[in-house]
C-alpha cells in the first residue's frame, strides 16, 4: 500500500489577497474606535450628572463598544503582523475569535447590571430631564451611524469586526431608544420611561449577545462551517474517478474566512490523477485549504508525493 498527500499552500499573508485584515480594514477600525471614545466620555458625563439610567446603560454599551473594539483592533493587528513559530504554526488567526467571545460576554455583563439597576430603581425613578436626553441620545445616533457605516463591509468577513459592529449597532438601537424616553419624559413627564428603555435595550442586545457568542464558539470547537455539507463533499469525494474509498473526513473553520479539511482516499490507481482531481472539487465546496492523504490498492505499487496547492 502506498500513500500521497496533497497539502493547502498554507497559512496566507494578510494583506496579499488571503485571509488577514488590510491596511484600510485596520485604519477604520481605528477612526471608529476614537470616535467612540470620544462619545463615551460624553454620554457617560451626561448619564452620571442628570442620573439618567437610559444613559447610563447605552454608556455601558458604549463602553463594551470601545473595549470590544481596542480587542479586535489588536486581534486584526496580531493576526496581520503576528509571527507564525513552532509553537504556533497558523500564527494568531484564532485571536480575532477569542475577541468576538470576549465582547459577546461583556454585552450580556452589561444587560445584567442594567436590570439589576433597574429593579433597584423601582418605586424611586429619578427625575431626568428629557432634554438632556434628546441632545445627548441625538449626538449618540449620529455617532453610531458613522461608525456603523465605516464596518458594514468588513464586518462581513470578520468575526472581531462583526462584534463590533453588533455593539455599535446596539448602541444605534438604544440611542434611539433614550431619544423615545426623552420625548415621553418632556411630554409627559414620565419619568419612568428612562428605566423601561433602558431595560428594553438590553432585552434587544442578549439575543444578538448570544448569537455572537456561538458563533465564536462554533469555531473554538472545531464544528464544521455552516456553509459546508459535510456529507455532500464526503459524496464527491467518493464519486471522483478512481475513487474507491473515503475515510477520516474532517472540515473545520481556523478563523473567518479560512476553512479547511483534511482526508484520506483509498485508489485503486494512479494516485496523482486523484489528487487533481480532488484539489478541484474541494476548491468548489470552498475548501481551499485541505490536505487530502491517497492511499493505493494497486499491487506492487508504492508511491510517496507531497503536492502543493
Amino acid at each position: 500500500m502506498g500513500s500521497g498527500h496533497g497539502h493547502s499552500h498554507g497559512v496566507p499573508q494578510a494583506g496579499a489577497g488571503g485571509v488577514g485584515p488590510s491596511i484600510g480594514q485596520i485604519r477604520r477600525m481605528v477612526i471608529a474606535l476614537v470616535i467612540l471614545v470620544v462619545f463615551l466620555i460624553v454620554e457617560a458625563s451626561v448619564g452620571l450628572i442628570v442620573n439618567s439610567l437610559a444613559l447610563l446603560a447605552d454608556a455601558g454599551h458604549m463602553l463594551t463598544d470601545v473595549v470590544g473594539m481596542s480587542m479586535g483592533l489588536v486581534a486584526l493587528l496580531l493576526a496581520r503582523k503576528g509571527s507564525t513559530t513552532a509553537a504556533r504554526t497558523f500564527g494568531w488567526h484564532r485571536a480575532e475569535v477569542l475577541t468576538a467571545m470576549a465582547n459577546a460576554v461583556l454585552l450580556i455583563g452589561v444587560a445584567v447590571w442594567v436590570f439589576y439597576e433597574a429593579v433597584q430603581r423601582i418605586g424611586d425613578a429619578p427625575d431626568v430631564p428629557g432634554v438632556a436626553l434628546i441632545v445627548t441620545a441625538a449626538l449618540g445616533l449620529a455617532a453610531n451611524i458613522v461608525v456603523m457605516l465605516m464596518l458594514r463591509t468588513d464586518a462581513k468577513n470578520s468575526l472581531a469586526v462583526r462584534g463590533a459592529y453588533l455593539e455599535v449597532l446596539a448602541d444605534a438601537v438604544g440611542s434611539v431608544g433614550v431619544l423615545i424616553a426623552g420625548g415621553l419624559v418632556l411630554a409627559f413627564g414620565w419619568s419612568y420611561a428612562d428605566i423601561v428603555v433602558a431595560v428594553l435595550i438590553s432585552l434587544w442586545v442578549v439575543p444578538r449577545a448570544m448569537k455572537l457568542a456561538a458563533a465564536s464558539l462554533r469555531i473554538l470547537t472545531q464544528a464544521s462551517p455552516v456553509d459546508v455539507d459535510v456529507t455532500a463533499v464526503e459524496a464527491d469525494l467518493g464519486a471522483l474517478p478512481g475513487v474507491t474509498g473515503v475515510h477520516d473526513l474532517h472540515v473545520w473553520t481556523l478563523t473567518t474566512g479560512m476553512d479547511v479539511a483534511t482526508v484520506h482516499l483509498t485508489t485503486d490507481g494512479d494516485g496523482e490523477p486523484v489528487l487533481r482531481s480532488a484539489k478541484t472539487l474541494l476548491e468548489s465546496h470552498g475548501l481551499s485549504h485541505a490536505t487530502v492523504q491517497i492511499e493505493s490498492t494497486a499491487a506492487g505499487r508504492h508511491c510517496e508525493k507531497d503536492v502543493t496547492w
